[in-house]
């Protein structure tokens, strides 16, 4: 036949579950082998495609979506230790799901049912831990010139298709880096597209335009505005679980916008990650100081910590910096702090942040115990924060609209190129360090000098000013309600009090309140569909 997906069937009987190795790119799909008596799982690296699974004793149920499990009749218990996950991280990792009977097959492995009932698991491929030195022989302008030969093949490679292509464009440098090496490698203009705000600083439609300009691309902008958040449900619906990253609603936006024009748009996802990008891995840096300070010095900053009223500046920080080791001080600095989660999740909501849990719950996403706190962060980040936050985000708003995303940054040779990358060579050793360095000298002229000299932006929506204005009444009357409060899973005084600090302007609370909000949304979605007892899962302790 004329289709791709035909090589997988060709590769599978030559070569069987070895052969899965050798695909590059993103794919999830399913092999009946009739002769054997098998079926072949098989998810990609990083995870770009979802895969869900439920082995019960009546059969294997697999699909790309868990309403396909629902369609079947899959058991729809909540599984409350993902629950869990989900308020500590914003997202449930895999292998969770918001069922106890529903599992997400990992990235980069396999799983082979056999018809009398042995099941195979294996792992094809594992990122490289990354290098906090240089290994001999590797030089900074040897390393520029491979990520260029290496990043150009592969937007060369995601470039090959039968319908119209286009980029989503930033304005940022790994966005504006896709870009520039897709009008390198073409006659015609590029087709890219930004999304911006009315609120100036959240808005990225001015560097965008800045990058379109320079490589005379075909540019569209569309400006989004507080009643587009209308699509909340909607959206909801879409991720079938409990998701809680605001950024959803311009990825929907700006896919929903591409695919007027196009069928596959290139974007600039994994950048960060693989090349040092993010803030947190800079303060992870600074932060190692900490590790000097006497281990009965840091938990007395953690007793005083506690013991300050709830509202007190700096009681974040004293509890963060008083963590015991670099791991922990990680997460309660980048993700949900434990003492604010004491006040906000009812007690058998509440989970351990200890290394000893992190490290045995989370471990296939952390390097060896003995990395230092960065390599940690770094490895974290690239494998569960990408699959389970990153990638469910993209695939799930663009395939709403039945646009086909690729991350040219996510392949698996630069991958592999940047885990050999020392630290130093991404995130800088000097006080005016940004990340990514080395991604910006390898990209060299590519990048106007104007858009290096920007402050670094998140893909982000000013949720903040919307929940003060606009959506101040939908945000009460769904987190006031009877039946939220009702449910037992958060504390009705302390909703209410992070609804009031937000609302007067005394405190940011958007993430929280989004991260409830997008709960309760999604729990009258399963509620109206399957109403089940909560259950305890084994799966997490």
């Amino acid at each position: 036949t004329n289709s791709d997906t035909e090589t997988i069937v060709h590769l599978y009987e030559e070569e069987g579950v070895n052969g899965i190795a050798k695909l590059r790119g993103m794919f999830a799909f399913a092999v009946w082998d009739a002769r054997k008596g098998a079926l072949l799982l098989a998810r990609d690296r990083f995870g770009k495609k979802p895969l869900y699974y439920a082995d019960l004793p009546q059969g294997i149920y697999f699909g790309s979506e868990l309403k396909c499990l629902r369609a079947a009749g899959v058991p729809l218990e909540l599984d409350r230790e993902a629950l869990r996950l989900y308020f500590r991280m914003a997202y449930i990792p895999d292998p969770w799901s918001p069922f106890r009977a529903i599992r997400k097959l990992p990235a980069a492995t396999w799983r082979i049912h056999h018809r009398d009932g042995r099941v195979e698991q294996g792992r094809y491929w594992k990122l490289p831990e990354p290098a906090e030195q240089a290994e001999p022989g590797l030089t900074e302008e040897g390393v520029c010139g491979r990520i260029r030969e290496i990043f150009d093949e592969s937007v060369r490679l995601r470039m090959i298709a039968d319908v119209p292509l286009g980029a989503f464009l930033s304005g940022g440098i790994d966005s504006t880096s896709v870009a520039a090496s897709m009008a390198r490698q073409t006659r015609e203009p590029v087709k890219t597209f930004s999304i911006g705000f009315e609120e100036a600083e959240f808005s990225e439609l001015a560097p965008a335009r800045m990058v379109a300009n320079r490589y005379g691309t075909e540019h569209r902008e569309i400006l989004v505005r507080p009643d587009s958040v209308d699509l909340i449900p909607k959206l909801v619906r879409h991720f079938d679980e409990p998701f809680g990253d605001s950024s959803a609603i311009p990825t929907y936006l700006v896919s929903r916008f591409a695919a007027e024009h196009v069928k596959v748009a290139l974007t600039g996802d994994g950048g960060d990650e693989l090349f040092g990008g993010y803030e947190s891995f800079l303060r992870a840096q600074r932060m190692k100081v900490l590790d000097r300070v006497p281990q009965a010095a840091r938990s007395a900053l953690r007793w005083i910590s506690r013991r300050l009223p709830y509202a007190a500046y700096g009681k974040n920080f004293l509890w963060m910096i008083g963590s015991p080791t670099g791991l922990e001080r990680y997460f309660e600095q980048n993700y949900t702090p434990r003492f604010v989660l004491e006040q906000l999740l009812s007690p058998d909501l509440l989970m351990p942040v200890d290394t000893v849990f992190l490290e045995r719950v989370l471990g296939d996403y952390l390097p060896a115990e003995t990395a230092d706190v960065v390599t940690k962060a770094m490895y974290f980040e690239t494998t569960a924060n990408l699959t389970g936050d990153m990638m469910v985000k993209v695939d799930r708003m663009s395939m709403a609209k039945s646009l086909e995303v690729s991350c040219p940054l996510l392949d698996h040779e630069l991958a592999e190129l940047a885990a050999r990358i020392p630290h130093a060579w991404k995130i800088g050793t000097g006080h005016g360090r940004r990340g990514k360095e080395i991604f910006v000298r390898a990209m060299g002229d590519r990048l106007p000098a104007e858009l290096l000299a920007l402050p670094k932006k998140g893909f982000s929506v000013p949720l903040a000013g919307w929940f003060r204005g606009p959506l101040r009444e939908m945000l009460r009357d769904h987190l006031m309600s009877r039946s939220f409060l009702g449910r037992g899973v958060a504390a009705p005084g302390f909703v209410e009090r992070l609804l009031q600090e937000h609302l007067s302007g005394r405190r940011d609370n958007y993430y929280l309140l989004w991260r409830l909000l997008m709960f309760e949304l999604w729990f009258v979605q399963w509620e109206q569909r399957r109403p089940a007892p909560v259950h305890e899962s084994k799966a997490v302790t």
